[in-house]
């Protein structure tokens, strides 16, 4: 199957990242290279640094590539791009792009164990080299620590009802399969509350894949620290899909920014702020209606801005 995959805010990213000839850019979450297939047009002299954990989306987007000698691909996690930075004695980078989620080819390729449809081995894992994937989630953890994370990632009202009818049923029998949960997840929810425009698993599977692939724990900090590896007037792209991913992305662009928050009236701050940059969007960019039509996955996409002072 080939790695495609529809790029969301593709014009608005590249307008925001202020691209230079002779820029070094980084896609940190490189997939089928989208927006990079657009940013390297713009870069002359310029490099582009791609950075994929799926083996997959490196090999397509090399194939996407191949005219252009001036990229470097890296199997890693953006998380850590201070470190992959260091690794590719590269000091500063004059923009970044982080489209988080997970991408279309990842939801359509059914024995990645993504998508609630049909019947294939629970995974998804966007590092097919990393242990932690879906059966162990849903075969090893304890049902509270289940519901949790069905009812934070996933914002399922019933997650606890899902969450214990996975623990009995697992007692049963190993749940491997995409179709076992789906089964349970649809016994879990009453039919009378189930959205006619939207799948019963969708939220759940959302939930776990989310918790296999440690989206939002170190996000706050992964946004700070690609700040960080920015040069001065260099900026940073973000588009989220989910409320919790926009929450950490707008609460590490504004303390980038170094608001005070020291009692009014201090002679000095106190409160230990320091400005990095400022924030370009003040409310994140939205797909138009155009866009929303024609590609429903961007319908929660949002893009904010930050640019290094």
């Amino acid at each position: 199957m080939d790695f495609v995959h529809k790029s969301v805010l593709l014009n608005e990213c590249i307008e925001g990242l202020k691209i230079k000839q002779d820029g070094i850019y980084v896609d940190g979450t490189l997939g089928g290279a989208g927006h990079s297939s657009e940013i390297i047009k713009k870069i002359n002299n310029g490099k582009l640094i791609g950075i994929d954990r799926d083996d997959d989306a490196l090999k397509a987007a090399k194939d996407k590539l191949k005219e252009y000698n001036n990229v470097i691909y890296y199997h890693g996690n953006h998380d850590d791009i201070k470190e992959i930075l260091n690794e590719l004695n590269i000091d500063g980078v004059d923009g970044i792009l982080l489209d988080l989620g997970v991408s279309s080819y990842q939801l359509d390729e059914r024995n990645r164990g993504f998508s609630y449809l049909g019947e294939n081995i629970l995974d998804m894992r966007m590092d097919k080299t990393q242990e932690l994937d879906a059966k162990i989630v849903v075969n090893k953890y304890k049902e509270e620590e289940l519901a949790n994370i069905i009812y934070e990632y996933g914002e399922e009202r019933f997650s606890r009802q899902i969450a214990r009818n996975i623990c009995n049923e697992r007692k049963n029998k190993e749940i491997t399969t995409t179709k076992q949960l789906v089964e349970i997840i649809e016994k879990s929810i009453p039919a009378k509350f189930r959205a006619k425009d939207s799948h019963p698993a969708k939220r759940t599977f959302q939930a776990i894949r989310i918790e296999v692939n440690n989206e939002i724990k170190p996000l706050y900090q992964t946004v700070i620290n690609s700040i960080d590896c920015l040069k001065k007037g260099g900026r940073i792209c973000i588009i989220t899909f989910h409320s919790l991913e926009d929450r950490a992305v707008k609460n590490a662009f504004i303390d980038a920014e170094g608001k005070c928050i020291c009692p009014p009236g201090l002679p000095y701050c106190a409160c230990g702020a320091v400005k990095k940059g400022k924030i370009i969007t003040k409310k994140p960019i939205l797909p138009t209606k155009e866009e929303m039509e024609n590609n429903s996955r961007s319908k929660s996409a949002k893009l904010r801005i930050f640019e290094k002072i």
